[in-house]
């Protein structure tokens, strides 16, 4: 799975209605929300137990790129802060697998309908300058995507998937946010931002533009030393949950290719990455197993996405048919070394999401099967026939050519679209593969200049936004902008249902509205689901245990602050 760049994927939003307690959250109802009890059989785990004893160090991947090495920056903002995870705080962290809440420096939440949000403030948090975080603190923060757009990450103050908010009140140890309308799908957005000390920040004129040296956090950490080129941080003791952070020293050093990452790792250099190493089975667990483990996540799906505006693939009957004559099998195979499996054609992330599935699709096998003989069947049938040079013409007997299109050195990627233009050609289509520089294929995306490509369908707890976002038009990338609609999907019902459930609390109207929206992808295929994406954690248990694996999913990679906390050491 080695490719040229390790791409994150963002997790989507997801709004609930709860009853706001002190350190308990009394969960009601959410917008797409996703429960489950069920896991995923891990490829080897390690034991979650251990000791209480501070674990001298660990050591992961810079989270800065190389190429900016050397530059000194905390401000959370930056594209090119040190560290965004250790020093500055969110008010929640969700678990995007089963969609579980943790409260943080907020305890509990609640929603008055759609429009009104509160959170209550966690007493007793100290900044790292020692002075107390404050429901202020947290206006503050909140307060800041009003006054400079591009710090307003959450859409707390535009109308992109729910209404606007109003104003930002505090009373007493409550922060309440008020909407101009709906803005249920707005919730993991809002959790996730950061708080900022309003003592330190306030005081900064242009806070995009500012460069943070000396972080003032709520967080685990500070700075203990940085030399260019490793980031070395300190636990610190006065934490407000210092009793659950057992790591006295992380180095955050390095950005490694998959030799690199699988040498480190195998002599422990590093004991913990979040990229690609090809079949990490047999290049990690293999060489030592009782300490080398790695856990896949399906943080998402990979979609075939064809181009909408042009034929063929605007007619459905051709996306039906070729979507049944695609090999996921061979796809994970190939581009994951089976690790990945088969995606569902629902969008949903199975079996996580069974609970939002609709009734005539529970009981039925939604990953697509393998026929290249119905997809001939059904081509035939929606006439396009095969012609003297033995691949198939539009029905108005004009050649019918396509070009997938494919970012070069992306090796999974290219993987994937090997297997599929083999699985066209089968189907007796002229199909090629053009592999393309990321940019260009970037560009192409915004300009609609292509036919096929791989896509990215988001799979967090909140529907509207990754299902959602996959359909929605107002997401059909701009000339300057690419969006998750990049198949340009145009249809004023989906854009109803996708604005009923952004803005729905109540789990009865939600799994209706996704029922409509896994409808249109099953009946209509405006992608079709490949293989689960990955987060990936691959990890070593000689000095600590506790990471997530699939016998206890708590956190993904993107969750490395909840993480730390359930992390004890080894010995």
């Amino acid at each position: 799975m080695t490719r040229r760049t390790t791409r994150s994927h963002p997790f989507s939003p997801l709004a609930l209605s709860a009853l706001a307690t002190t350190g308990v959250l009394v969960l009601t109802a959410c917008s797409g929300r996703i429960q489950t009890n069920q896991n995923q059989p891990a490829p080897s785990g390690g034991s979650t137990a251990g000791t209480d004893a501070l674990i001298d160090q660990l050591t992961m991947p810079a989270e800065v790129a190389e190429n900016v090495g050397g530059l000194v920056n905390y401000n959370p903002f930056s594209p090119n802060a040190l560290t965004k995870v250790y020093f500055y705080e969110p008010l929640m962290i969700r678990n995007s697998l089963n969609c579980q809440m943790t409260p943080w420096l907020a305890t509990g939440y609640k929603w008055e309908g759609a429009t009104k949000l509160t959170f209550t403030i966690r007493d007793g948090v100290k900044w790292s300058d020692g002075q107390p975080l404050t429901p202020e603190d947290v206006k503050f923060s909140l307060d800041l995507g009003k006054r400079f757009s591009a710090l307003d990450t959450a859409g707390i103050w535009n109308d992109t998937f729910g209404k606007r908010a109003t104003d930002v009140t505090v009373v007493g140890s409550d922060v309440t946010i008020t909407f101009s309308g709906n803005a249920a799908a707005k919730f993991d957005s809002i959790i996730g931002v950061k708080i900022l000390p309003k003592h330190v920040w306030e005081k900064i004129d242009d806070p995009v533009k500012y460069i943070d040296k000396d972080p003032v956090g709520t967080g685990p950490f500070t700075v203990g030393s940085y030399n260019g080129r490793k980031l070395v941080l300190e636990r610190r003791a006065d934490y407000w949950q210092a009793d659950k952070v057992k790591v006295q020293k992380l180095v955050l050093e390095g950005n490694y290719d998959a030799t690199q990452a699988a040498l480190k790792l195998n002599a422990g250099g590093l004991d913990a990455y979040w990229g690609e190493i090809p079949n990490p089975q047999v290049a990690f667990v293999d060489k030592n197993p009782t300490l080398n483990h790695f856990w896949y996540a399906p943080a998402g799906t990979t979609v075939l996405t064809p181009n909408l505006t042009k034929a063929p693939f605007k007619d459905v009957k051709f996306r039906e048919a070729y979507s049944q004559g695609l090999n996921k099998d061979e796809i994970s195979t190939k581009a994951t070394y089976g690790v990945m499996k088969p995606a569902s054609q629902t969008g949903l992330k199975l079996p996580y999401a069974e609970n939002l599935m609709p009734e005539e699709f529970a009981k039925k096998n939604t990953v697509l099967p393998f026929d290249t003989a119905k997809a001939e069947q059904l081509l035939d049938a929606a006439g396009y026939k095969v012609g003297t040079n033995g691949m198939r013409t539009n029905p108005d007997g004009s050649p019918l050519q396509i070009k997938f299109t494919v970012q070069a050195g992306w090796i999974d990627y290219e993987s994937t679209v090997e297997v599929i233009v083999r699985n066209l050609q089968a189907m007796h289509l002229d199909a090629k593969t053009v592999k393309s520089a990321p940019d260009n294929v970037d560009a192409q995306k915004k300009s609609a200049d292509f036919d096929m490509v791989l896509e990215y369908l988001h799979g967090g707890c909140e529907v509207a936004r990754n299902i959602g976002s996959k359909l929605a038009s107002d997401q059909i990338p701009t000339k300057t902008k690419v969006q998750s609609n990049v198949q340009r999907w145009n249809d004023p019902a989906t854009d109803a249902t996708i604005a009923q459930l952004s803005g729905s609390t109540d789990p009865a109207e939600q799994k209706k509205l996704v029922g409509a929206l896994v409808d249109t992808m099953m009946t209509q295929y405006p992608v079709t689901s490949l293989i689960y994406a990955p987060a990936r954690m691959i990890y070593r248990t000689d000095k600590a245990v506790g990471w997530p694996s699939a016998e206890d999913p708590y956190a993904t990679n993107s969750d490395m602050l909840l993480i730390m906390t359930h992390l004890k050491s080894a010995k």
